[in-house]
């Protein structure tokens, strides 16, 4: 999602020649190949199939893979998005080798050590030589970490951007041709959930608190839930279940979703992307987290930071579905235009 709309830009610049590398992390279909699809973005340049294993094990596959790639590909910078060990893995080995590091989606923190994404997002900005930052955050904590005022860019976000062009492709689908259709039409007024992080999901106690609390909020508004598989297998070990009004569904392309949770009447999440995507377009969102590294969601935004005890959960779902839809309520420069304010900017810095 964060690929799509800088290959978008590089295709229209067209001054710099790129290849696309797809680690293999991602290896579910419904989890990579689909979203390839659904966004346009083209077939990778090489795939290196290194899903699978524990962090350790995924992080050096990669790591000996991009190394190998690089060696023989000498390439003039490396672009890495986000925060998940391929962000880490390549970064490191760039570096290593010399070649330039761009992180896109930098400077981020939580403050939380227990969030795999906190230790890649750490390593990578530690080691990375140009950033460009999403909201006003990201450049307080690089300048604090000493990092070089010039190479810091605030460019907007190019998660809206994949959002706003994906809403006006939707525009050109009929609805009853995407798969949430049905359960939207069924329901009328919904909210959404998802549900991931090890630190809900992982412990059974923390988990049935959540739980608790979305089977009594779906008992005024009923509940749509696509189940990460890792979520789903820890629910079938709880004694207790989310009730009837909580509807389970497998995870779903990036369309189907989309279509779904724009017109929620609160989304409850713990999913950084969800946090920003939402605040892009004005839908309540409650995140089931005590931190957020993307605080601009909760100062500007629509979001709602609400923990893991199920009392403040329902409170401000609660407070979220009677404030409504927001959607003037958008951070500086999240307005679609981020892929090619970074484009130009690496374009002006590789092309001297």
């Amino acid at each position: 999602m964060k690929i799509a709309p800088i290959i978008r830009a590089l295709r229209e610049d067209g001054q710099l020649r790129w290849r696309l590398i797809h680690t293999g992390q991602h290896y579910d279909r419904n989890m990579s190949e689909v979203f390839f699809e659904e966004l346009g973005i083209p077939t990778p340049d090489v795939h290196f199939n290194c899903g699978g294993g524990t962090h350790a094990a995924q992080t050096a596959r990669i790591m000996e893979a991009f190394e190998s790639h690089c060696a023989a590909e000498h390439p003039d910078a490396v672009v890495v998005v986000g925060d998940v060990n391929s962000t880490m893995a390549c970064a490191i080995v760039a570096k290593k080798a010399s070649i330039p590091v761009a992180h896109v989606e930098a400077g981020l923190r939580s403050g939380d050590m227990a969030m795999p994404e906190e230790i890649n997002r750490i390593v990578t900005d530690s080691i990375s030589d140009w950033f460009y930052v999403t909201e006003p955050s990201g450049i307080e904590h690089l300048t604090r970490e000493g990092h070089r005022a010039e190479d810091i860019e605030y460019v907007g976000h190019v998660m809206v951007d994949n959002l706003l062009f994906q809403l006006e492709q939707l525009k050109a689908v009929s609805p009853p041709a995407i798969e949430t259709h049905v359960i939207k039409e069924r329901l009328g007024r919904y909210g959404v959930v998802t549900l991931h992080r090890p630190s809900n999901v992982d412990d059974s106690l923390v988990l049935s608190r959540i739980v608790g609390a979305l089977r009594l909020i779906s008992t005024d508004l009923p509940l749509v839930f696509p189940v990460h598989p890792r979520t789903r297998a820890k629910l079938e070990q709880l004694p207790e279940g989310l009730g009837d009004r909580v509807h389970l569904l497998d995870p779903l392309p990036y369309m189907a979703f989309l279509h779904l949770w724009k017109d929620a009447a609160v989304i409850l999440t713990d999913s950084g992307g969800l946090q920003e995507e939402s605040t892009a377009i004005g839908v309540p969102c409650v995140t089931l987290r005590e931190n957020t590294e993307r605080p601009v969601t909760v100062s500007v935004g629509t979001n709602t930071l609400a923990g893991t005890d199920p009392h403040a959960i329902i409170a401000a779902a609660s407070r979220a579905i009677l404030v409504g839809h927001q959607p003037g309520r958008r951070p500086e420069l999240w307005d679609g235009r981020a892929a090619k304010r970074i484009v130009a900017s690496l374009t002006a810095r590789l092309l001297v």
